[in-house]
């Protein structure tokens, strides 16, 4: 309750440094993603001075680009056009019983360390901003494979390995609604899609969410236990049936995928401009993945900027346009040291590492 609207825009600000430097293609491409997301974030009606910014004239833009058109573009269309070379394609899946899917004792005791140590791993990076559970996941098993007194076996399949990942997965993902509920500020693209859909409901996460909303907060939290509990009911004993789905030729699911996310965005203000957006983001999306540009970086620099913009605004007004006034706030100061602290590493740490490894 005490964060000032400079440690708003600090705070946001690192999550966007943080998702392009801590990306899984180069950096490089990763800001650019985020710029292009603050870029898009800029149209529509400025809230403070009512000027129209890239609406072209365009009465359709004025309230700028809904972020589930953005979402459903980037990820849906994109994969659907990437993968339009594969219309004929069936997978071939092996037959999968529930016996088979049942852990051994020799499993359950080998596993349960591995799983305290990828909980603790998903713990700790889930609500660092842009990290998430992926991050998660490649660091839960690296240290297992440093912990594990056979290190040679991993990569061909053994459960220790495959345990600590998702379990630090399964922990990141919980933990990465913390920033998102308490502060708005989303970790990765799965939780800016979670904050847009707070803001298309009009709800607006932050300090106040558990007062303001009980029954939303507490309804997410409670749903964790249930959703877990349904995963469980609903995807071992329909393995085999899950495992069917998965023979339905392309051809036939592409249409489907498409119908659906155009149903589902004409749906949102019955607007079939809308519909051409979605269709013009996966065109630019698959532009993008041909060239290893991330969607992630780009949606959360999308959720993010409006934010950022009126809190950096909100605070050059109360220090009447003095920029050194909001280093003056200890936790400004700290969001935006670690921001600059990041933006170094991101220019020097890959020859550091590489000197170290040659070292080595």
């Amino acid at each position: 309750l005490s964060f000032h609207s400079a440690d708003y825009f600090a705070a946001m600000l690192l999550g966007l440094v943080a998702a392009a430097s801590i990306g899984s293609g180069k950096r490089i491409k990763s800001f650019a993603m985020v710029v292009l997301g603050l870029m898009l974030g800029l149209i529509g009606i400025d809230l403070n001075t009512g000027a129209q910014r890239f609406t072209f004239g365009i009465p359709t833009l004025y309230d700028g680009f809904p972020v589930v058109v953005l979402a459903m573009g980037v990820f849906g269309v994109t994969e659907v056009i990437a993968s339009i070379n594969r219309l004929n394609t069936v997978a071939k899946v092996q037959s999968v019983t529930l016996r088979s899917l049942l852990p051994t004792r020799d499993d359950l005791r080998s596993i349960i360390m591995p799983m305290v140590r990828g909980a603790g791993v998903g713990s700790f990076f889930g609500p660092l901003p842009g990290t998430g559970p992926t991050i998660s996941s490649f660091i839960a098993y690296a240290l297992e494979k440093r912990f594990s007194r056979h290190p040679e076996r991993f990569g061909q399949g053994v459960v220790e390995g495959i345990a600590a990942p998702e379990t630090a997965n399964n922990a990141a993902v919980q933990t990465s609604f913390i920033p998102t509920l308490t502060l708005g500020i989303p970790g990765s693209a799965t939780m800016a899609v979670m904050l847009g859909a707070f803001l298309v409901h009009g709800v607006q996460p932050g300090p106040q969410l558990m007062t303001q909303h009980p029954t939303i907060f507490w309804g997410v939290v409670a749903s964790f236990a249930i959703g877990n509990l349904f995963l469980l009911l609903l995807n071992i004993p329909f393995i085999g049936l899950w495992v069917k789905l998965l023979q339905i030729p392309y051809r036939y699911l592409y249409p489907i995928i498409l119908t659906l996310i155009s149903v589902g965005v004409y749906s949102l203000a019955n607007n079939p401009f809308a519909v051409l957006l979605v269709l013009i983001f996966g065109v630019v999306g698959y532009f993008m993945k041909q060239f290893d540009f991330e969607p992630a970086p780009l949606l959360i620099g999308f959720i993010l900027g409006p934010m950022i913009e009126q809190n950096f605004r909100r605070a050059l007004l109360l220090t009447r346009g003095d920029y050194l006034a909001l280093l003056d706030r200890p936790m400004t100061a700290l969001f935006l040291g670690l921001s600059a602290a990041l933006i170094v590493w991101m220019l020097v740490g890959p020859a550091i590492t590489a000197r170290i490894r040659r070292r080595a």
